[in-house]
């Protein structure tokens, strides 16, 4: 199977071109998003992608969505068959990897439930003792579980890295009730999907989520806790203290620590077994997910 890192549809222009989704406006109210097989890790694209990544995501998402039933999402269809022309044309570009949503105005901020301490909260545990301006107690190890979980936005960066905020600026920005009920919707997904998970042998570490306003009423959108927004260890090989064996796109970023990569330059070509190893590791999470909701 080969990737599918470029989707064009004939006379159809797109909207926008994410690091991994395309969108398409089918008009004023509704767009299709595509899932595309192409991988990003530290703000870069890589120039080969994980075959059939992009369908995997797009199912996975459309699971969760479909069992999350305390907060509205922006799904309208998910079933190809149902698509309008000239959508429904393309089935090879487009058949399980898109799906037909409710446009929104998205909130720029991204909101990110930890479990654990991982990641850049660890980064920032270690130099200010806190993440996100919430202080932690001191000797935590890599990966511990956190008393309990911590709702730390970040700031949503259309290019570069996104960058973690205090609450307060959330607060600034989008005033105390909207701030308020995205720290308690994200904390409340995150333990619907940890609990979940952990039926399956799963840890979520963390996760994060975007949101939009549909007539001032926030909205769940995007991708909803897939191995690209989040953090899956397996249950059965964790031991706080050391980097948990993954199901998800840490296994890429820990294989680039060992290369000469600088980060900066444009992205070199992923390994074959990198690719393989990765499309497996996404392949066990759908599978597990699936046997959740059988």
């Amino acid at each position: 199977m080969e990737s599918l890192t470029k989707i064009n549809i004939p006379g159809v222009k797109k909207t926008y071109q994410g690091k991994v989704r395309d969108l398409y406006k089918i008009d004023a109210e509704h767009m299709l998003i595509v899932s595309t097989d192409r991988v990003s890790a530290f703000d870069h694209v890589f120039p080969n992608g994980i075959p059939g990544k992009g369908v995997i995501l797009n199912k996975i998402s459309n699971i969760w969505f479909k069992n999350i039933n305390f907060v509205k999402n922006h799904i309208v269809e998910t079933d190809f068959s149902n698509f309008p022309k000239p959508f429904s044309q393309y089935p090879e570009l487009l058949k399980d990897r898109a799906v037909i949503v409710r446009k929104t105005k998205r909130i720029d901020f991204e909101c990110v439930a930890r479990g654990y301490i991982i990641g850049s909260g660890w980064k920032d545990y270690k130099s200010t003792g806190s993440i996100c301006g919430i202080p932690l107690p001191e000797g935590l190890k890599l990966a511990q579980k956190l008393e309990s979980p911590l709702f730390t936005p970040a700031s949503k960066e259309d290019t570069g890295h996104d960058m973690n905020v205090t609450v307060d600026v959330l607060r600034k920005k989008l005033g105390e009730e909207i701030t308020n009920y995205l720290g308690e919707i994200t904390l409340r997904i995150y333990e619907f999907g940890r609990d979940a998970l952990d039926s399956a042998g799963i840890i979520l570490a963390d996760t994060k989520f975007e949101f939009g306003f549909i007539d001032n009423e926030v909205i769940l959108i995007d991708e909803i806790l897939t191995p690209d927004s989040s953090r899956f260890w397996d249950k059965s090989l964790y031991e706080p203290g050391t980097s948990p064996v993954s199901f998800d796109k840490q296994f890429i970023r820990d294989y680039l620590e060992t290369t000469t990569w600088d980060k900066a330059s444009p992205p070199p070509d992923l390994p074959d077994d990198i690719v393989k190893k990765t499309g497996e590791k996404y392949e066990e999470i759908l599978r597990r997910i699936e046997s959740i909701f059988a």
